[in-house]
């Protein structure tokens, strides 16, 4: 449930928008979420090796310390506690306020409580959309969030492939005869051809990739896991098999239902909505965004739950705030 809750989060339901409009045709699109995920469980079947090794608290921490030593450790820790694991966390957070804009049309990106100050080519600025996000993290769960997935997948497939989806395009592979075109695609790219559609395929797999990661938290809890050698594997492995599947069959779904420019630009990169919307019009769209927002939640409990883990380890190792490496305890 760990490694399962930690994956599926806002990526399934946003980035295959993204994804279609880097590839620009149905069998691309597949393919790159296909590698992604064998990506994924070859790396989960590493990490399930060292996890095996080394069931301690902190997980990859704990294993890039004994690799490489403490400044390597003391390097990946920080960079989970100030970039990684916050920012994974931060973007689930804004995925959840992207869709409750589906019920209160005033929490957009768009609607400014300040506007943006600009500096050096950034901006900040506060919206009502990145305050509910910054008002989400906290905590809740898992189940339900599989149970809408598996519901978009079995929905699509089963009520999916009218002549206008983009299942049945002719064009499954041909990205040109789709309309696209490289600079479209990515606005000022200079390549052409067949190196500007592998250049961009590898780029369109950057949200898929995306999609599927956070397996590793459930490492950050080794030292919790009874007979690790076995659980660890299992969870490691079967955990990211099962959403791997699950995400493949989520995006054919997309394509049994959807003509291709509607994946490819449906409003604010909605994929999962815009085809519940299709299939059972303006509920169906509620009810999925409803399903969405549990499921952010779930995806940032996880990772909230397993992330404070590397930083206990690192505190033992004198590497982070010492009063992390405490647990309290409680008696009646």
């Amino acid at each position: 449930m760990i490694v399962i809750g930690s994956m599926i989060g806002s990526g399934i339901f946003i980035v295959s928008a993204e994804s279609s409009r880097m590839s620009g045709a149905p069998g691309w699109l597949l393919l790159a979420w296909t590698i992604a995920g064998l990506l994924t469980i070859t790396g989960a079947l590493c990490c399930s090796e060292l996890a095996t090794m080394m069931p301690r608290a902190g997980g990859v921490y704990v294993f890039l310390r004994e690799a490489y030593g403490h400044s390597i450790g003391f390097l990946y820790g920080w960079t989970l506690f100030l970039v990684i694991q916050t920012g994974t966390i931060a973007a689930v957070a804004i995925a959840f306020a992207k869709f409750l804009g589906v019920f209160v049309p005033a929490v957009s990106p768009d609607n400014y409580l300040v506007s943006p100050i600009s500096f050096g080519g950034y901006a900040i600025s506060l919206s009502m959309e990145q305050l509910v996000a910054i008002a989400l993290i906290q905590n809740t769960f898992t189940f339900a969030k599989t149970a809408a997935l598996a519901a978009v997948v079995v929905i699509g497939l089963s009520l999916g492939w009218h002549a206008t989806s983009a299942a049945r395009s002719a064009a499954w592979w041909d990205s040109w005869a789709n309309g696209w075109k490289p600079q479209i695609a990515q606005p000022g790219f200079t390549f052409v051809g067949g190196l500007a559609m592998a250049l961009l395929f590898g780029k369109s797999m950057v949200g898929p990739l995306f999609a599927q990661t956070a397996w590793t938290n459930v490492t950050f809890v080794g030292s919790e896991v009874r007979d690790p050698g076995k659980n660890l594997v299992r969870a490691l492995v079967g955990g990211c098999a099962i959403v791997v599947a699950l995400y493949l069959l989520a995006n054919l779904a997309y394509l049994a239902v959807l003509p291709f420019p509607e994946i490819q630009h449906p409003p604010q990169n909605r994929v999962a909505v815009a085809m519940m919307n299709a299939v059972f019009g303006h509920p169906g769209a509620l009810c999925m965004a409803a399903a969405i927002m549990i499921s952010t939640f779930g995806c940032n409990n996880g990772l909230i739950l397993s992330g404070a883990r590397v930083y206990y380890a690192m505190a033992r190792d004198r590497l982070f705030f010492q009063k992390v490496a405490t647990t309290p305890r409680h008696t009646k």
